[in-house]
């Protein structure tokens, strides 16, 4: 699928009335089949800019073309097929805790699914091999049966991109799929992204806070601060010296270390004394 922005800007849906726009006015386009990392500091415009691609959130100026459709000028059912055919991975994967695995992944199908097909899915899982060959990928075959209130947060994260692999989908956007995994489980889990990615001639945008795995495994790399484009280049082309203005003031997430320390901490409350009666 391909993607164009031209001018958009965007508030974030949680953002106060009258609050500056988290994306500033963009260009930006993605052919079909191209996969693009998106990085910057936190507050950069990252999720909102992918909110915007999933079309989940309208733009406050500028227009949004998905495949050469604008999304907001279209009926609702067709606003709703054209969300059929992308998949969002959020950082926090919406999945019930209570449900099992296989169900969950299982539901990447479910645009493609009509309403007694989807009903029936939640209690009888059609096809069991195909979950578990997602899972496989993400080496999380063992968990299939599982529930998900049992998962560790990594491993929710990936079975949430293990839905991915079943989804009816041209392109695929993922919101931070690492922020929960160890680094080796990120190389492995964006290698198998990319890579299966690929394979399907999906185009996939992700935004990753690991400037590292970003630069080795795509090929194009979009640079956001303030809610402004920094740079848009060949990952070849992103130097240090770029990477470190971009990363000004937050030179901690630019080496993967945790946020400095306050020097002025609040003070702790004073104890209160408890009677027990």
């Amino acid at each position: 699928m391909k993607l164009e922005l031209d001018g958009v800007a965007a508030r974030h849906p949680a953002a106060r009335p009258g609050a500056a726009p988290a994306l500033q006015p963009l260009r930006l386009q993605v052919a079909a089949g191209e996969h693009v990392a998106v990085i910057g500091p936190s507050g950069a415009g990252k999720t909102t800019l992918l909110q915007v691609l999933a079309c989940a959130l309208p733009p406050s100026a500028g227009t949004v073309q998905v495949d050469g459709q604008n999304p907001w000028g279209l009926t609702r059912r067709a606003l709703q097929r054209l969300r059929g055919r992308l998949f969002l991975a959020p950082q926090v994967p919406p999945l019930p805790p209570r449900q099992r695995v296989v169900t969950a992944v299982l539901a990447g199908r479910l645009p493609a699914m009509g309403l007694l097909a989807s009903l029936r899915s939640l209690f009888y899982p059609s096809d069991i091999p195909a979950a578990h060959a997602a899972l496989e990928s993400f080496d999380l075959a063992d968990k299939l049966f599982e529930r998900v209130d049992r998962l560790s947060g990594g491993e929710r994260q990936r079975v949430g991109l293990a839905r991915a692999l079943l989804a009816p989908a041209g392109l695929w956007l993922v919101d931070e799929p690492l922020s929960a995994l160890d680094p080796t489980r990120s190389r492995q889990a964006v290698q198998t992204l990319v890579q299966q990615a690929r394979s399907r001639g999906v185009t996939l945008v992700a935004t990753l806070h690991q400037v590292d795995v970003a630069l080795a495994n795509f090929p194009r790399i979009v640079a956001l601060r303030d809610g402004r484009l920094a740079f848009d280049l060949p990952a070849a082309e992103v130097t240090r010296d770029k990477l470190e203005r971009l990363y000004a003031q937050h030179e901690h997430e630019l080496l993967g270390a945790p946020p400095p320390a306050d020097d002025n901490p609040p003070a702790a409350p004073a104890p209160v004394a408890m009677h027990c009666r």
